[in-house]
């Protein structure tokens, strides 16, 4: 969709199941240099994934407060572009959301061709090829915050391999931000029906000293989810202070080198 600048705030709101590509299609438009962006993800709390990512990957955008989604246009500057992003758990006809004026956009499989989504949109987007939930049949939301946690890479892998293939209940959709003990932060993205878990790496600088202090957390969609399994096996995959320091400083070592090597070739 296009979007044309005016001199009025502009509010899109962004609706469909979990893992069509909602955070994806907004994330196109997070670019525009030409006027104030904003985004919020009401419900979730501070502890939003997907807030967290917008923020570390378009530090451009400001995040809006969760309370102040219904008066979201009250102190926003002139030619404002605010998205925000309703998850599947909420109510799109209760009084909060239905009273916004906003242009609302459905991200939604191309084979879905009736739902509540279809009812509620201005415009319909096409997304990934998903199975929806039936209305009756909804998945529950599990999260987790994990500031703080590091975890080994190839403990990560296996831990993730086997909660998609469902060895704590059926996993639908699951994202997360991990810290890695290379100072890495890197964005994990699962969705039941596409091909694999997504790593990507977050362009943000490497935490080299001591745990990192900035958000990082999992967000787990399902159904008969073994929550506290699930929470003992994260926990049990992530490294102690001492792994921690340890690592830290052969990266630190590593890139002195490196350093040092390149000033020599230059020299």
């Amino acid at each position: 969709m296009k979007q044309t600048l005016t001199n009025s705030i502009a509010l899109i709101a962004v609706a469909g199941p979990p893992g069509s590509g909602k955070t994806t299609w907004i994330t196109q438009f997070l670019r525009d240099p030409q006027r104030p962006l904003f985004y919020c993800c009401p419900g979730m709390g501070s502890g939003s994934v997907d807030q967290a990512q917008i923020a570390y990957r378009f530090p451009g955008v400001h995040l809006l407060p969760e309370h102040q989604t219904p008066q979201i246009f009250a102190d926003l500057p002139a030619q404002a572009l605010v998205y925000l992003e309703l998850g599947f758990h909420l109510d799109l006809t209760s009084p909060s959301l239905a009273s916004l004026p906003c242009q609302r956009v459905a991200v939604l499989p191309a084979g879905l061709k009736e739902s509540d989504w279809h009812d509620w949109a201005d415009e319909v987007i096409p997304g990934n090829d998903l199975t929806v939930p039936a209305p009756n049949n909804l998945p529950e939301l599990w999260r987790s915050p994990l500031t703080g946690q590091v975890f080994d890479a190839p403990s990560l892998d296996e831990l993730l391999i086997e909660l998609t293939g469902g060895a704590y209940g059926q996993v639908q959709r699951v994202k997360g931000i991990f810290e890695l003990p290379d100072g890495r932060a890197f964005l994990v993205d699962f969705a039941e029906g596409l091909p694999g878990i997504a790593y990507t790496e977050l362009n943000i600088p490497r935490w080299l000293e001591g745990r990192p202090d900035r958000f990082s957390g999992i967000e787990v969609v399902g159904w008969n989810l073994e929550r506290a399994t699930i929470a003992q096996t994260l926990l049990a995959g992530c490294l102690s202070e001492g792994a921690i320091a340890h690592h830290q400083e052969q990266y630190k070592s590593l890139i002195s080198s490196e350093t040092d090597q390149a000033e020599t070739i230059l020299a």
